[in-house]
């Protein structure tokens, strides 16, 4: 369970883990005592394109990241905009890149860490200029791409499926 909230944020009091009735049933949640707020724990909906860009797949590497990883542009969704126009703007902000056409691939599951990816198919063009964010990308062939075994390389075999182009998968070394 999500160690983010230790204490109530609307009175400090320290929350319990604590079972409730709720409609799906017995429910266990961090909750107060004290006020009776409840840490619901929901999942994150977070936005992933696979960018088609020159005939190619683009994949981008995060400043953040140890390994030389490659992976899909990602993002949450900002107040007040479409999913759809939160991943143009993701992959503009990240890219520079402009998204002349976005299709849904599909909704996956990603519990690790409690996201919910909503995944686009983009055509884009442009001049790549990566946002600091980022330190490197490559254009791979679509039958030379690797998936990954995760919620963002799910979305990326769904696609190359689409395209009649059976997906490889890496093997992620084992976390110790």
């Amino acid at each position: 369970m999500d160690n983010l909230y230790k204490f109530c944020p609307q009175c400090a009091t320290p929350l319990e883990l604590i079972a409730q009735l709720e409609d799906g049933g017995n429910k266990q949640r961090l909750r107060c005592v004290a006020c009776g707020w409840t840490h619901w724990n929901n999942p994150t909906p977070v936005l992933a394109a696979v960018i088609q860009y020159q005939d190619r797949i683009l994949l981008a590497r995060n400043a953040a990241w140890p390994t030389k990883m490659y992976a899909l542009i990602t993002g949450f969704m900002e107040a007040g905009e479409t999913p759809q126009e939160g991943i143009a703007r993701e992959i503009k902000e990240e890219t520079n890149l402009h998204a002349r056409e976005l299709h849904l691939i599909g909704v996956y599951d990603f519990q690790r860490m409690n996201q919910v990816i909503i995944a686009y198919h983009a055509v884009a063009e442009g001049e790549v200029k990566l946002s600091p964010e980022l330190v490197d990308y490559k254009l791979y062939d679509y039958d030379a791409v690797k998936c990954w075994p995760a919620g963002t390389g799910y979305a990326l075999a769904d696609w190359l499926r689409s395209r009649g182009v059976e997906p490889q998968f890496m093997e992620l070394p084992r976390r110790a």
